[in-house]
């Protein structure tokens, strides 16, 4: 028989187990005939043959019970007697089969392209298209409506049963007309007593008032332009009602409430109701409707493909269960289980793919390198300070790395000014004494310059110095083509033996002698790609990653979990606590004057604006305009600097080397200033519109000032009195602990802030909360614990989860770093 009879036999079998109710197929048999018809004819299969089918099934929904099954069983019987010969015209792309779908291979990425956990591929032996349907086998989703749902991302079948809903109305519980009091959110059960519509302003609007009562009392309610209802909900007919009782005129009344007839499936009233994301022109009652036709056939249909170790070891309910609920839940508890399924998918599925990162990494093998006890205490002892006890317990970290044989593949973590620049430095150090090469890359040319100049100091000047200054070059956008032809033949020769940079250590067509150190600063603002070429330019080179914003713990446990982590939680001696305050933008004056007192002591200070030049639509302060006017009105007496983004690197680079040199008082800058900027003499950050900005980069912000021994302070100025605002704002006042402020940047606004383009998928979770550190716990041991007994997830059980994960991942182990 042929591939395409077979599939349509299958069909018509499991309609006739269905009693003939017309559910074997998601929208109905006619809705799948014309697709049947295409591949049938694509497959060269006999014509009259393919009219018969059409003509004994496109009246089928019209038919009573005995003529349907007398449909489908004589075509049961016709399929049966299809000649042998017409299989041989069969394409074997073309049949629509319930075989598992082979993925299309893509390149690797770093990160998940959504945060939505799905099966690799439906491996159910249910005849139909499979999830991989369009949208319009659903019965009411034509070409206009598909367009519509193309609009929020639903193009197939998978996608609408993993479009979850963003909240739910609890309409479950029910209570007599008679027990109802004002704010109640919930169903109520009667008849129409009496329904009338009349025009209201002038004929413009109309409006539907109907009195419904259950035999307890009587329930005003009305409907604004829907003047059908009057036809729709006759006097006598059955209806149970979901909204808010509201008051008027003494008299409690529901105004707009969702409806449905007491006979039907009750998907919008007298239960828990799922509210979606919408768009365009869908109604949330049609968009329940189509979820509910393809959760109520697929969602039990769905592989599961978490091992049932895991589920059991975790207390997970079924995928299937987990499906179903999340769409239409019986109850708050059973919605709870499903959330926390799927979210547990999510987190698993994460922590899965950086343990096969770390084990990949580990599996190389990296230059030995160990440098002898007394010629690094020579070093430390060189140093014009003494190194802190988390600065000594890091270096001893890294050192145990760089003796393993394998590459160190480290994140540095520390709070800003905790010294994370001193142990770089001796790292590249004791790679330099073996006469290998390292790389530093910063961000901006700004930071990068700076470092420079404290590596040169650090590095190459005093006595027993290891390096000699001329090894140490700096290597940025602007520097000149003679010296980049200079430093790429010192980098090639090897006589250059640290090179500082940003981007342009990738850019330009740069090659190493012998790369065995790569140090990223602020990592998290480059990308996978710009780590990646660095790191390439090595042979499988060790890795040190650092970052001034502290990183919570759940993500360290999850976006990090490939990479070892050090932390910086000890601030250098003698320095003095910044103190914060929020003021109101009435006390701006105040601001001004505190700034005034400083520099008049001798000190500098910076004041930052949201927006480089004020738009047309943004009513935000802007740095050119703000410029103007303090130099103008506020401060004419003193010199006023203004840096931006916008700004040529060397303009940028020419304004921070004055101010640094304090020929300016009062530097006026954007965001450019966040990272790294160190100037001892400024003893004031003035941040203005500070509601703009995350508690993070607000505590970079404070971070350019106090690193000299004078007291410093950072005043933080919101758009509006906001109350709400003003009360996140004060979390810098409470505190200068950079991880206390992360873990609430994480609770307010989310991963974004703290991750680069490696993580871009992380921050699309659907379900689960990257705070919550619970359920990040348990699904990092169920991960561990399955990772410890099948690495490769190579045991048939584990098959499925092995799709599923790739598939996660895009087909790829991503990035490391």
């Amino acid at each position: 028989m042929p591939a395409s009879f077979e599939s349509l036999q299958k069909i018509l079998k499991l309609e006739a187990e269905y009693g003939y109710e017309n559910r074997a197929v998601v929208g109905g048999l006619e809705k799948f005939l014309p697709i049947w018809a295409n591949e049938a004819r694509k497959a060269h299969l006999d014509e009259k043959m393919v009219a018969v089918v059409g003509e004994k099934l496109q009246d089928y929904p019209r038919l009573n019970p005995e003529g349907r099954a007398a449909a489908i069983q004589g075509l049961i019987e016709i399929l049966r007697s299809a000649p042998a010969s017409t299989s041989q015209l069969q394409p074997t792309h073309s049949e629509p089969s319930a075989t598992p779908r082979q993925e299309t291979p893509r390149p690797p990425r770093p990160a998940p392209s959504s945060g939505v956990v799905r099966p690799a591929a439906a491996t159910s032996t249910a005849p139909t298209l499979g999830l991989n349907a369009p949208l319009t086998v659903i019965s009411g989703i034509g070409p206009a409506n598909a367009q519509i749902l193309r609009g929020i991302g639903l193009n197939t079948l998978e996608d609408l049963l993993y479009y979850f809903p963003r909240r739910y109305d609890d309409y479950s519980q029910l209570k007599p007309i008679n027990r109802l009091q004002y704010g109640d959110e919930l169903s109520v059960m009667g008849t129409v007593y009496s329904i009338t519509t009349r025009p209201v302003r002038g004929g413009q609007s109309q409006i539907t008032e109907a009195v419904f009562t259950d035999g307890t009392g009587f329930l005003r309610v009305s409907w604004f332009n829907q003047p059908w209802l009057s036809s729709r909900l006759p006097e006598g007919t059955q209806v149970v009602l979901s909204g808010k009782v509201d008051m008027y005129l003494g008299r409690l009344v529901m105004n707009s409430p969702d409806w449905e007839l007491v006979e039907q499936d009750h998907l919008h009233t007298n239960r828990i109701v799922p509210v979606y994301p919408l768009s365009g022109r869908l109604t949330q009652k049609n968009l329940r409707r189509m979820v509910f036709q393809v959760v109520s056939f697929w969602a039990s249909r769905v592989p599961d493909f978490m091992p049932s170790s895991v589920r059991h070891g975790a207390g997970l309910i079924d995928l299937g269960q987990a499906l179903s609920q999340i769409h239409f839940p019986d109850s708050q508890d059973q919605l709870k289980e499903a959330r926390f399924r799927l979210a547990f998918d999510e987190i698993f599925l994460m922590q899965l793919g950086v343990l096969r990162q770390k084990q990949a990494w580990q599996a190389g093998t990296a230059q030995v390198f160990s440098a002898p006890r007394e010629w690094l205490d020579n070093q430390i002892m060189r140093l014009p300070y003494a190194l802190t006890g988390a600065q000594q317990r890091v270096l001893d970290e890294i050192q145990q790395d760089l003796a393993s044989g394998r590459p160190m593949n480290r994140l540095l973590q520390g709070d800003v000014g905790s010294g994370k620049t001193v142990v770089a430095a001796l790292a590249a150090a004791i790679i330099a004494r073996e006469d290998a090469q390292a790389a530093i890359m910063a961000p901006t040319s700004i930071l990068a310059e700076q470092h420079y100049r404290n590596l040169t100091l650090t590095l190459a000047e005093g006595e027993n110095a290891p390096l000699r200054p001329e090894q140490i070059r700096l290597l940025v956008g602007d520097t000149s083509d003679a010296d980049k032809a200079e430093i790429r033949a010192g980098l090639e020769s090897g006589e250059v033996a640290l090179i500082i940079g940003t981007h342009a250590l990738i850019e330009d067509p740069i090659t190493f002698k012998r790369l065995q150190l790569v140090v990223i600063d602020e990592q998290h603002r480059f990308g996978v790609a710009q780590r990646s070429a660095l790191r390439s330019k090595g042979d499988n080179p060790h890795l040190l990653v650092m970052t001034a914003t502290p990183i919570p713990r759940s993500l360290a446990l999850t976006v990090y979990g490939d990479l070892d982590i050090s932390v910086m939680d000890e601030m250098p001696a003698g320095r003095i606590p910044i103190k914060t305050h929020v003021l109101s933008p009435r006390e701006v004056e105040r601001a001004y004057q505190l700034l005034r007192t400083e520099i008049n002591n001798g000190h500098q200070a910076f004041i930052i604006y949201p927006l480089v030049e004020k738009g047309d639509r943004d009513e935000g302060k802007a740095a050119v305009e703000e410029h103007e006017r303090l130099q103008r009105e506020i401060f004419p007496d003193l010199k006023l600097g203004l840096l931006h983004g916008r700004m040529k690197p060397e303009e940028k680079d020419e304004v921070m080397s004055r101010f640094h040199a304090g020929e300016f008082q009062i530097l006026v800058s954007t965001s450019v200033v966040e990272v790294g900027v160190d100037v001892p003499n400024a003893t004031v950050m003035l941040v203005e519109g500070a509601n703009r900005f995350g508690l993070a980069q607000l505590h970079q912000f404070r971070g350019r000032v106090g690193r000299g021994p004078d007291q410093s302070y950072c005043l933080l100025i919101p758009e509006s009195e906001d109350a709400v605002e003003n009360q996140r704002l004060s979390a810098m006042a409470e505190t200068n602990d950079g991880f206390v402020l992360a873990e609430r940047d994480l609770e307010q606004r989310g991963p974004g802030e703290f991750l680069g383009t490696r993580q871009a998928g992380y921050s699309e979770l659907k379900l689960a909360n990257i705070t919550d550190v619970h359920l990040i716990e348990k699904a990092r041991n169920q991960a561990q614990a399955l990772f410890s007994i099948d690495p490769d997830l190579s045991r048939q059980e584990h098959e499925p989860l092995l799709k599923t994960l790739e598939k996660f991942w895009g087909n790829g182990r991503g990035d490391i770093s």
